[in-house]
């Protein structure tokens, strides 16, 4: 038979991913409840539904049935509604350009080929916040960049804590990396990096000559009060030399509750930049036309109307977290959970209920594989992300992630309080299994 690469035959699946796959493979009749991914349950917004449902409608393009191709650069209207989405959260957008991507995964791959490399070396790596995101990893693999990261702390009280400036300077000095990313609502962690973080390492990015890359997918879904954060409310007054070095990543996914679309945009005050990542794209042609008219929608609608469905997200999204998070303290009486500061997930660390030996990962492919508990008289297991894959090999042996797993909140405030439940039960069971000792 043919050979395989090397690349392909080392992948698996990510860990966003991984529960939901083992779990496909069972047929015994228990029910899994999804908290391993950020597949958004909620209706999009009234504008982008009405679109959805006119499709075949007079004023729809598509209303004849013909779907063509729209310019590698996206739609004007779409790509106006992600400035206006800006403009609505008091961010300014003069001089900013708009390409629209499938998703803010593919404009994590353009950033990752227009900042990083050459391909094949350690030269010039994406810089990550462990923590991190594991696409940006995935996506550097195979597309043969480096990638080089320091570690937060998730502190007994929950908050995640960074190294000192000085630490990341000296890294940043050390590996001479292309890019830095920062996620400002942060996936995994639900951190929330306030407007004085953001300055700070705009200064490092200038000091160290590198790209600051922020993606912004869960922009306005924040809990601490005061004014959103993002890489466009930093000043060149505050950060001299930040202009022109800046990329967000933008999405329809998540506040707007359009996972499905595939709609994201990369958005840079580099015109060379964006020239260059158009250019690249066009062997993608364009990005799903639906999808585009769909979140075109918002183009039009006002600055308050926009700013009332930030509001209306966040007052679900928090008190979820909140009661989450003291139901789970309740149950398991020494865990640590990372606080609701942000985005639309959290962190379970175990690390003070378990023994030595605990892996986060074998935990929840038990749960996906074979656990189970009766929950009002019916078989249910839960389905997690687990965190070992967030972290880098720099981090040090001692992966952090090896006790943690990542809730999503994406299910309605009725069924995310079964999660708590369903953990403490599945993980007294699994600490109770007998274990099958291997010959040696």
């Amino acid at each position: 038979m043919p050979t395989l690469s090397e690349h392909i035959r080392s992948r698996n699946p990510s860990a966003i991913r991984l529960a939901g796959i083992r779990f496909a493979g069972r047929r015994d009749g228990t029910r899994a409840l999804n908290v391993a991914i950020g597949n958004v349950s909620l209706p999009m917004h009234p504008a982008m539904t009405r679109r959805l449902h006119g499709m075949a409608a007079p004023e729809s393009p598509f209303c004849g049935g013909v779907v063509r191709y729209t310019p590698t650069v996206g739609l004007d209207e779409t790509r106006q509604a992600f400035l206006n989405i800006l403009g609505a959260s008091g961010l300014p957008t003069r001089d900013l350009h708009v390409l629209i991507t499938d998703g803010g995964s593919q404009a994590m791959a353009l950033v990752i080929l227009a900042c990083c490399g050459p391909a094949g070396t350690t030269e010039a790596p994406l810089f990550l916040i462990d923590a991190a995101y594991p696409n940006y990893k995935s996506f550097a693999e195979r597309l043969g960049r480096a990638t080089v990261s320091f570690s937060r702390m998730l502190e007994d009280d929950g908050r995640f804590t960074l190294p000192r400036l000085e630490k990341i300077g000296e890294m940043l000095s050390r590996h001479r990396p292309g890019a830095l990313v920062v996620i400002p609502y942060d996936n995994p962690t639900g951190q929330y990096y306030d407007h004085q973080t953001m300055v700070q390492l705009a200064r490092l990015c200038v000091e160290h000559d590198l790209w600051m890359v922020s993606d912004e997918a869960y922009r306005e879904l924040y809990y601490t009060g005061g004014r959103p954060t993002s890489i466009w409310a930093i000043s060149e007054e505050e950060a001299p030399g930040i202009t022109g070095r800046r990329i967000s990543i933008e999405t329809a996914s998540k506040v707007w509750n359009g996972c499905g679309l595939r709609i994201g945009a990369l958005v840079t005050d580099n015109l060379e930049m964006h020239t260059r990542c158009e250019a690249e794209n066009t062997a993608n042609l364009c990005s799903n036309a639906p999808g585009q008219w769909v979140f075109g929608a918002l183009a039009e609608l006002s600055h308050e109307e926009l700013r009332a469905w930030f509001h209306k997200q966040r007052e679900y999204y928090r008190p979820m977290m909140e009661a989450f998070a003291a139901r789970t303290r309740e149950l398991l009486p020494g865990v640590v959970v990372g606080l609701p500061s942000a985005a639309l997930y959290t962190v379970v660390d175990l690390r003070r209920l378990v023994g030595p030996d605990f892996d986060s990962q074998d935990f929840v492919m038990w749960c996906a594989e074979e656990g189970v508990v009766d929950l009002d008289g019916e078989p249910w297991t839960l389905l997690m992300a687990p965190m070992p894959e967030f972290y880098s090999a720099l981090s040090g042996d001692d992966n952090p992630g090896r006790t943690q797993m990542r809730v999503a909140f994406v299910e309605t405030p009725e069924v995310m309080a079964r999660v708590p439940v369903l953990l403490a039960a599945l993980l007294q069971k699994y600490l109770k299994r007998p274990v099958l000792l291997r010959e040696a």
